[in-house]
């Protein structure tokens, strides 16, 4: 593999992780009071559980049409956001984290799977690469981080 091929896929696998330039997603999850994964702060659209499992949901979603040639889209946005502002409790968030972070070595799989081309057209779309859908992915749960952040601090429940 080329040397900036290498590098264009290195660079995407830190972009996806996070934590850069901000707080990542582990940072922004790691000890999240169980007490407040439904909590909904005055002036808050959505409690820290729903920002996670619309982060986990998009996340397997891209993921889905990078790969299935069956891929079915999901109905927006419905089926993007749990309607429950909280988890039944503790295992049903560490399930959510543990299938994200699932979905997050998938997409890291093929990022660095030299059969990957980048930058060709998904059959089955309308134009995308997986190039576009890893910067989506990576773009989109970056910004949810920083809302489930931005609720931490409203909380007072934020140590960086």
């Amino acid at each position: 593999m080329p040397a900036e091929n290498t590098v264009v896929r290195d660079t995407l696998i830190e972009f996806m992780r996070g934590g850069s330039a901000h707080a990542d997603l582990n940072t922004a999850l790691d000890h999240f009071p169980a007490h407040h994964y439904g909590t909904k702060p005055e002036g808050a659209a959505h409690s820290a559980w729903q920002q996670l499992e619309h982060i986990r949901i998009a996340l397997h979603d891209l993921l889905d049409f990078s790969v299935n040639p069956k891929y079915v889209a999901l109905k927006w946005p419905d089926d993007y956001w749990p309607a429950e502002d909280g988890p039944a409790g503790a295992e049903e968030w560490h399930a959510s984290i543990r299938a994200l972070k699932a979905d997050l070595a998938e997409f890291e799989k093929l990022i660095r799977n030299p059969q990957t081309n980048l930058y060709a057209a998904i059959p089955w779309g309308d134009g995308q690469t997986i190039l576009r859908e890893v910067l989506l992915a990576g773009d989109h749960t970056s910004y949810h981080t920083g809302e489930i952040v931005a609720l931490r601090q409203q909380l007072g429940i934020w140590k960086p």
